[in-house]
C-alpha cells in the first residue's frame, strides 16, 4: 500500500510542477511579455486612464474617422441622409478618391489661403513672443506695484474671446470708434480699419496679439523665476552686464519653455477661427480668410454646402499642422531640446 500510495502522489507533485511551470502564460518557463507585466504593475493608471482614453477616443476619434471619410466622397448638401417632416431620405453621394484633394490642390484659392495664413501665424507669434519676453523680463524683477502690472497684463486672458473681439470691433469702427475719434481729435484723418485689405490684416494681427501676450507672459515669467539665482549671481561677480546675463544665462535658461510655447501658440494661432470670422468674417472680399474660416465657409454659409470639400481643407490643415510638429521636434532634438 505505501508504494501505491508513493506512485500515486510521484504524478501529482509533477502535474503540480508543471502546473507552476506554466503559470499564466502557458508554455513551462515562459516570461509574460511587456505589455503583459505593464498591465499587471500599473493596472490602477490604466483603469483611471482608461475613461478619459475613451471620452477622446469618442470626441475626437468619431469626428476624425468621419471628416477623413466625408473627404473622400462628393458629399454635400443635396445628397447626404436627411430628414424631412417625416420622409427619411437616405444617402447618396459617391467615393471618388483624392479628387477633392486634387481640385483643391490645383487652385490658386488654396494657395492664396495658405500664404495669409502662414504670415498671419508668423506674425502673431513673433509678435506675441517678443512682446511675452520683454513684459515678463521687466516684471520678473523687484519693482513697486508688480501684483498690480501682473493683473492688469494677465486681465484680457480672462475675458473670453469672442468678447474681446466684439469690443475690438466696435474700437475699429470707421465713424463712432476711439481710435478715429481720438485721431479725428489730432486732426488725423479716420483709418478704414476694417474696410482696406492691408489695415484689416494690421487690424486682426492687433487683436489675436493682444489676446496672446498674456498665455506667453505667464509661461515666460514662470521659466525666467525657474532659473537659479545663483547663476545670475555669479555671472554678475564675473563681470557680466544685464544684456549679457540675459543673453547667456536667461535665454538658455527658458529655452525649453520658449520652444514649447512657441509650438502651442503657432497650433492655436493657426487655427484662430473666433478672431478671423468674428471681427471681419474674411473681409474685406477675402482679404484676410485663413484656411480654418474657408473651410467653415464651404461648410456652413455657401450653398450648397460642401461637406466633402470642407472636410478635406480640415484634412490638409491637420497635415500641415503634424508636419511643422514634426520638423519642429526635429529641430529642436538636434539642438539637445528633447521634449
Amino acid at each position: 500500500m505505501a508504494v501505491e500510495t508513493g506512485r500515486s502522489v510521484a504524478p501529482a507533485a509533477g502535474g503540480d510542477a508543471r502546473g507552476r511551470g506554466r503559470g499564466t502564460g502557458g508554455a513551462p518557463g515562459k516570461t509574460p511579455g511587456p505589455l503583459r507585466r505593464a498591465l499587471a504593475t500599473h493596472w490602477y493608471a490604466w483603469a483611471m486612464v482608461a475613461p478619459v482614453v475613451t471620452v477622446i477616443g469618442v470626441i475626437i476619434g468619431y469626428p476624425l474617422v468621419r471628416g477623413i471619410y466625408l473627404s473622400l466622397t462628393d458629399a454635400d448638401e443635396a445628397n447626404v441622409a436627411r430628414t424631412i417632416g417625416v420622409n427619411e431620405i437616405e444617402a447618396s453621394h459617391e467615393f471618388v478618391g483624392l479628387d477633392n484633394y486634387q481640385a483643391i490642390l490645383t487652385d490658386g484659392v488654396f494657395w492664396d489661403r495658405l500664404g495669409w495664413t502662414v504670415l498671419w501665424t508668423v506674425g502673431c507669434v513673433s509678435i506675441t513672443f517678443l512682446l511675452g519676453l520683454v513684459l515678463a523680463s521687466m516684471l520678473n524683477r523687484k519693482v513697486r506695484g508688480r501684483t498690480v502690472y501682473r493683473m492688469a497684463l494677465i486681465l484680457p486672458w480672462g475675458i473670453p474671446a469672442f468678447v474681446s473681439v466684439f469690443a475690438w470691433r466696435m474700437l475699429y469702427n470707421e465713424k463712432n470708434g476711439i481710435l478715429n475719434q481720438l485721431l479725428a481729435g489730432g486732426g488725423i484723418d479716420g483709418i478704414p480699419w476694417l474696410g482696406d485689405p492691408t489695415w484689416a490684416k494690421i487690424s486682426v494681427i492687433a487683436v489675436n496679439v493682444w489676446l496672446g501676450v498674456p498665455f506667453m507672459l505667464v509661461a515666460m515669467l514662470g521659466a525666467m523665476q525657474g532659473i537659479p539665482g545663483e547663476l545670475l549671481e555669479a555671472a554678475e561677480m564675473d563681470g557680466a552686464n544685464a544684456w549679457q546675463r540675459f543673453r547667456n544665462v536667461v535665454l538658455p535658461g527658458i529655452r525649453s519653455v520658449s520652444s514649447t510655447v512657441i509650438l502651442l501658440s503657432t497650433i492655436w494661432t493657426f487655427n484662430m477661427f473666433p478672431v478671423i470670422f468674428l471681427l471681419t468674417r474674411g473681409g474685406p472680399g477675402d482679404s484676410t480668410e485663413i484656411l480654418v474660416t474657408y473651410a467653415y465657409r464651404l461648410s456652413f454659409i455657401v450653398s450648397p454646402r460642401d461637406f466633402a470639400s470642407s472636410a478635406a481643407w480640415g484634412v490638409l490643415i491637420l497635415l500641415l499642422l503634424s508636419a511643422f510638429a514634426v520638423v519642429y521636434r526635429r529641430s529642436l532634438r538636434k539642438q539637445g531640446e528633447v521634449w
